[in-house]
């Protein structure tokens, strides 16, 4: 197993903790896993709920809370710490330049092509910048407007098949569509990535993500043509999570009949864990009043059955009967909460054995 290279990030395990939000993945779980060698990601989606005590505006206490758990995680670790923030974000300018200007390692960028992503660079940022696609062709689109437009390739690319938990960037249709598995489109994107990278002396690792559970999963995803591999379920059922543990015990109750596609506000496809929210939901009986924040560029309150960032806020919080866990297909698979670090033992573990098999 080689060491996971973005720019002049060395990562000794190449396993990248997904972000997820609202509030799952802070820099408790994240600090957790750059300390066992991997890269730790800090989801920024839903911050300003989080610290609204810090300041009673949104957006100003998004831009406290990403700093203030920037700070706690490099007080807890001196590996890789990364940020994810979606492009759908209303405040995703803010975010993004709060996230190189307090050095964030990486930036992960998805929900939405980061097509400008590197026009917030200064000459002597040192963030790395990572796009998350769902096709060939998004990775071809960033390369060549980064390319054309800032003389600038992604430091690695992400690529998100559709088995992956939250917003998909797929249509409902192509979920389960072989054409759209993460088997066929990652050697896609590694042939873009590969093209681009000799094209300007530059190498650009890919890392697939998207309903990786195991080692064995690692393995497979390697053997393939991935530099590393991303993995968010798996990490929720950690003692370090910083969900609330009625959170992650929706996971260890799930069967596999209980992971499903909702219809998310934002408007696109998302897989989570059947809840009586979802199916209150699904009986027209949520439908909110006002919006608490414009948290999403693309929701519109007339028309949105509930408000996404408040549902995921309450399930962060353990208020599973008005809120709804996201999570990957093989969330049911979960049995108990174990350590981060007992986690990446058993991913090599099982890495290893796929290997002598």
């Amino acid at each position: 197993m080689e060491p996971l290279k973005i720019g002049n990030l060395c990562a000794a395990v190449p396993i990248v903790q997904g972000g997820m939000g609202v509030g799952i993945s802070l820099s408790g779980l994240a600090s957790a896993v750059a300390d066992q060698g991997g890269v730790g990601v800090i989801s920024c989606a839903g911050l300003g709920l989080l610290y609204r005590r810090e300041h009673p505006d949104y957006f100003k206490a998004s831009i406290l809370g990403l700093k203030e758990e920037l700070h706690k995680a490099r007080e807890k670790t001196s590996g890789i710490i990364g940020v994810n923030i979606m492009v759908a974000l209303t405040n995703f300018a803010d975010m993004v330049r709060t996230a190189i200007a307090e050095k964030a390692h990486v930036i992960f960028s998805g929900a939405g092509l980061p097509l400008e992503l590197p026009s917030f660079l200064k000459k002597d940022s040192t963030t790395r910048l990572v796009p998350i696609v769902s096709s060939a062709r998004a990775a071809r689109v960033i390369c060549e407007k980064w390319k054309n437009a800032y003389d600038y390739l992604p430091d690695a690319i992400v690529v998100e098949g559709p088995k992956a938990g939250g917003h998909l960037g797929y249509k409902e249709n192509q979920l389960n569509d072989e054409n759209f598995s993460l088997e066929k489109v990652l050697p896609e994107v590694v042939a873009q990535a590969d093209a681009f990278g000799k094209a300007s002396d530059k190498k650009i690792p890919v890392i697939a993500a998207g309903g990786i559970y195991t080692g064995e999963d690692m393995y497979r995803m390697m053997s393939l043509g991935a530099s590393g591999v991303q993995l968010g379920t798996r990490f929720v059922t950690t003692e370090e999570c910083d969900a609330d543990l009625r959170f992650k015990q929706a996971y260890l109750d799930a069967q596999a009949e209980d992971i499903e596609i909702i219809k998310s506000p934002v408007g696109m496809p998302g897989r989570a864990i059947f809840s009586k929210f979802i199916q209150k939901v699904k009986e027209g009986q949520k439908q909110p009043k006002t919006c608490m924040c414009k948290c999403i560029k693309t929701c519109d309150i007339s028309k949105s059955p509930y408000c996404i960032i408040a549902a995921l806020y309450n399930a962060f919080k353990g208020n599973m009967d008005n809120g709804y866990a996201f999570a990957g297909a093989n969330a049911f698979r979960a049995t108990k909460i174990v350590s981060v670090k007992e986690t990446f033992r058993s991913l090599l573990d099982e890495f290893n054995r796929a290997i002598n098999k």
